[in-house]
């Protein structure tokens, strides 16, 4: 896949779960961040082009609010390379509240790894 990003992105330090809002299924978790979207790993493929209104919980550590509500659009999916029976998926924030969108921020700094381990960032990866 071609790289066309703007925004720098990181690893996502932290086990952190997104759910559909509507249904309240966990759909899958967090692996990486920018200030824009992220990449969630999950078991079910989920169609690009698709607004899901979604739902991160735990933000209490470093908010006072317990989760963010926000709409995203997925912008790709593909089988994952090392697991077969899971899926990568990029997601882009489409709305927000400020608050929520603060919150998301400080995720990406909290909890946003400055040093990628994907195997193109790291020599000691197990794949390479």
């Amino acid at each position: 896949m071609e790289e066309r990003r703007r925004l720098k992105r990181r690893d996502f330090s932290l086990y952190m779960s997104v759910l559909d809002e509507l249904t309240g299924k966990t759909l899958g978790t967090i692996s990486d961040i920018s200030t824009n979207g992220f990449k969630l790993e999950s078991k079910r493929p989920i169609p690009a082009r698709l607004n899901v209104r979604l739902r991160i919980e735990h933000t209490n550590e470093i908010s006072n609010k317990k989760q963010i509500i926000f709409t995203a659009q997925s912008v790709w999916c593909e089988l994952d390379r090392y697991e077969p029976n899971a899926y990568n998926i990029g997601f882009r924030i489409m709305e927000i509240t400020p608050s929520d969108y603060d919150i998301f921020v400080q995720m990406f700094y909290s909890y946003g790894s400055k040093n990628n381990r994907t195997a193109q960032n790291n020599p000691d990866y197990l794949w390479n």
